[in-house]
């Protein structure tokens, strides 16, 4: 067999993972001539073929599928041998890939980047933004290091460190300002406006509502924080959203914010990583800024700009 480069096997598990030369030669930031060039010769030194060719979609042969999963665990071994290195020095250094849910990132993201950059700034830091099940599949594939989440997630493989309880504030519109705040009883009769399916966040709005037993009036979808909150404006409901999006999400829109009557509804903001990974006592550091970044955040928040009411 001629001699396999790890960039051909790189450039086949993107293709593997994304079924799509032009997506797997973005991800990997080459042309896709390139890209395609590359797995040709990979299929040259191997023997074998890797892919149907044909359409716009390609699929794997039954060896590319077979081969997709070996060369999967090279690569992870050859990540985790770098790990092993990083591990091995003083400082934290080198790439850091680190992954955050949609309902965190936009808010916590630049203070944990500032604090991480002015402490380690030797850290090269690489985000990625996806839902909890991508980025416990993307953490299980040794694509990812570590991930800011809403605990639990319950992964045996998987180590979890609570970091901080964040609570949900009621949005309403505007002129709603001062009425009584409704129960999770009373939301259910409510139009309730929540993330749509896959998000975590929606899942824990739904069960302070206690859905269990029947589901709110009507409940409408949408995408993205941002476009719930300017839904609410625009008189279509009202919805829940993490108390450190509330400053971000409601300064252009007209709607009034309020607190629940305790016990209030809340979650968990954690980090997890795999229990193998080589770099835990590092990941414990991270995670110590990411809660010094967390508390800088709600001291820079001011409550009186979105005027929680009890």
């Amino acid at each position: 067999m001629e001699q396999v480069t790890l960039r051909q096997l790189g450039y086949f598990d993107a293709l593997a993972r994304h079924s799509h030369f032009g997506r797997a030669a973005a991800a990997c930031a080459v042309s896709q001539p390139a890209l395609s060039m590359q797995i040709k010769e990979l299929e040259e030194a191997l023997g074998a073929v890797l892919i149907e060719r044909g359409g716009r979609q390609i699929r794997l042969t039954k060896f590319g599928e077979e081969a997709a999963l070996r060369i999967r665990h090279i690569l992870r071994s050859v990540d985790e041998l770098g790990d092993f290195a990083r591990a091995s020095r003083d400082q934290l250094a080198g790439r850091l890939r680190i992954g955050m849910i949609p309902t965190i990132a936009p808010y916590l993201l630049p203070t944990v980047i500032d604090n991480l950059a002015r402490k380690h700034p030797e850290l090269d830091i690489h985000v990625r933004e996806a839902l909890t099940s991508k980025l416990i599949q993307e953490l299980a594939e040794g694509r990812l290091d570590t991930a800011i989440v809403a605990l639990p997630v319950s992964e045996p493989s998987l180590t979890e460190v609570a970091l901080f309880a964040e609570n949900f504030l009621l949005v309403r519109p505007g002129e709603r300002e001062g009425t009584p705040v409704p129960s999770s009883k009373d939301l259910r009769e409510m139009r309730l406006l929540l993330l749509e399916e896959g998000h975590c966040f929606r899942d824990q709005a739904l069960s302070f509502c206690n859905t269990q037993s029947a589901l709110p009036r009507e409940v409408l979808d949408a995408s993205s924080l941002s476009t719930l909150v300017q839904m609410v404006s625009a008189g279509l409901g009202v919805t829940l959203i993490p108390e450190m999006a509330v400053p971000v999400e409601t300064r252009s829109a007209s709607v009034s914010v309020a607190r629940f009557k305790k016990p209030q509804p809340s979650r968990t903001i954690g980090m997890i990583w795999r229990k193998t990974s080589p770099l835990k006592e590092q990941l414990l550091q991270i995670s110590e800024v990411v809660c010094r970044s967390a508390e800088t955040l709600r001291r820079r928040q001011n409550p009186s700009s979105h005027k929680p009411r009890s």
